[in-house]
């Protein structure tokens, strides 16, 4: 099988959830294979198209362009009804904590809320635009819940019951939209990359990227390798808390993103979509061992953001 697996998830909607369909049976075992041998899986004929993805990037890439007094106030932090809500400057976050800070910038979508300030000077539809792709993801992300449920010989909504409330204050599953911007000639520190070596942190993640390069996933032999833009797909991985929750049968796989060649200016952009469980969901072993002790979903979402954030 190739590194990453390229997988049709349209089988899941002609098989309308019906178990006893072996095209659904097929998918489960595509999926079982790519969780436990790679922790990464593109998926196409979502439903997703590169239309809502390319619009969703260009309405965040203006605000990333915008001068920072203007971005400021927006920053992650500000907003007392979510920690994670918000722009984090270049450099701020380090996902390798042993190493500079990311090249990157964010916007971290976490809170729905339009009671709170979102970006609008010539941004026209920024938070419609934003807060519409988190329902779509959203919707893609339970029904890849299902079949992972099903690839384990678990109930399809086994992990549905711990993602009740996506979109809401219980529950910190988050859109971030990412930009790289040029790397001068020179300006990198020893160490540093455009986004630092690191697993994520909650049940599953997708992404959609541009079509530059440096994506780079961490195989079981200790290599990395690209896991470039695919059009039309979606990427998706399994993150530190599933395989946690799975008792390491799905393998959450280190990965980062390299620095462009040098006198390369290009830009980079990406859109992430991180699930987490509901803010009070207990984790314990799905197959009923103790290999890992019960814990409170929030509790070690805040302990992973102490390492990306905490360290100056």
């Amino acid at each position: 099988m190739a590194f990453i697996p390229v997988v049709d998830f349209a089988v899941y909607k002609r098989s309308n959830g019906d178990i006893t369909d072996k095209n659904l049976q097929e998918l489960c075992k595509e999926f079982r294979n790519a969780f436990t041998e790679v922790g990464f899986v593109y998926l196409k004929n979502t439903e997703i198209d590169q239309n809502e993805v390319a619009q969703v990037m260009d309405i965040s890439k203006k605000f990333f362009l915008l001068p920072e007094e203007q971005k400021r106030p927006f920053t992650r932090g500000s907003y007392t009804i979510n920690v994670n809500h918000g722009w984090v400057p270049s450099e701020v976050e380090r996902l390798n904590p042993q190493c500079p800070g990311d090249l990157k910038e964010a916007f971290n979508i976490t809170s729905l809320s339009k009671d709170i300030k979102w970006p609008s000077d010539g941004l026209d539809g920024f938070r419609d635009i934003q807060v519409n792709f988190f329902n779509r993801c959203k919707d893609l992300t339970l029904d890849v819940l299902r079949i992972m449920a099903l690839s384990l010989g678990l109930d399809p909504e086994f992990f549905l019951q711990a993602h009740s409330y996506i979109g809401s204050d219980k529950n910190d599953t988050t859109l971030r939209t990412l930009y790289y911007p040029p790397v001068k000639a020179g300006s990198v520190k020893e160490g540093q990359l455009r986004c630092g070596e690191h697993s994520d942190y909650g049940s599953i993640t997708l992404v959609f990227q541009s079509h530059e390069g440096g994506l780079q996933v961490l195989s079981r032999k200790g290599e990395f390798i690209s896991a470039p833009s695919i059009p039309e797909t979606v990427l998706i991985n399994i993150a530190d808390l599933m395989q946690r929750w799975t008792s390491d049968v799905f393998v959450s796989a280190v990965h980062r993103v390299l620095p462009p060649p040098e006198g390369d200016s290009s830009t980079r952009q990406s859109l992430v979509f991180f699930v987490h469980p509901d803010n009070d969901a207990i984790i314990t072993c799905c197959d009923g061992s103790d290999k890992y002790p019960p814990v409170r979903s929030l509790d070690y979402l805040l302990a992973r953001f102490s390492d990306s954030y905490g360290r100056k």
